[in-house]
């Protein structure tokens, strides 16, 4: 179910406002008539909900379906296994946070900063930056038999972004005329606080937000490209 998010701005950073995909409910059962399209989406919806509600291990075809209010039978139809059905889950989790961020990054206007700064806005966008989905990805971090499928399926996804990300760091680095900055060594910085600011959203609910996560990159980003980037305001400031 797609509803319309109204993100406000905090003073100082951007913030990307579009679609929210509400994958947190199980929507009611669709019709028989269904497109085989909708039935393999509802199944993949609802292994993120079961994952994130009982854990990598506990997850099963009984639980799947279950939520999904379809038969197993049916789940085979369009997953070979269990595992197989894993598998597609995190490549539609992979193509999702992919296509968002391109979609962003591939508008002919944006100056190299502002693609930058869309990447970073599509990892904390509501429909990516969730703590269900969160916690389905680090389900498949965390699960040993998981991990093959994570390389094989995911790797290639962020290599792109990274060197994407390697190539804007480079640009801004030139035309800032900064000096001593590595834009390899910037992009795996930024990679890492999206790891990092995914994992405290997961396990500080209401302590740390996808707006606290934004703000400190941008601050990361102020702090090595001052020319290209302002320092955010502080919570409290009036102006």
């Amino acid at each position: 179910m797609i509803r319309t998010v109204r993100v406000k701005q905090k003073p100082g950073y951007e913030v990307l406002n579009m679609a929210q995909t509400d994958s947190d409910k199980t929507g009611p059962k669709k019709p028989r008539t269904a497109s085989k399209e909708v039935r393999r989406q509802q199944l993949i919806n609802a292994t993120i909900d079961s994952i994130a509600k009982n854990g990598f291990a506990g997850a099963t075809m009984t639980t799947v379906t279950r939520a999904a209010g379809l038969s197993i039978g049916l789940a085979n139809f369009h997953f070979n296994s269990k595992q197989n059905m894993f598998e597609e889950t995190l490549r539609f989790l992979a193509t999702e946070h992919q296509n968002h961020w391109k979609k962003s990054f591939e508008k002919a206007n944006l100056a190299p900063k502002s693609k930058l700064l869309a990447i970073v806005a599509a990892h904390f966008h509501p429909s990516i930056c969730n703590r269900k989905k969160i916690a389905v990805w680090y389900g498949f971090f965390g699960e040993a038999s998981a991990r093959a499928s994570y390389r094989n399926f995911v790797n290639e996804i962020d290599s792109e972004r990274r060197d994407v990300s390697v190539d804007l760091c480079r640009q801004i680095i030139q035309e800032g005329g900064y000096k001593n900055l590595d834009p390899v060594d910037v992009a795996f910085t930024l990679e890492g606080l999206y790891d990092g600011f995914w994992l405290n959203i997961l396990m500080y609910p209401g302590e740390f937000t996808r707006f606290d996560a934004m703000k400190r990159v941008q601050e990361y980003l102020s702090q090595i490209f001052p020319e290209h980037y302002e320092r955010p305001l502080p919570k409290d400031s009036k102006d």
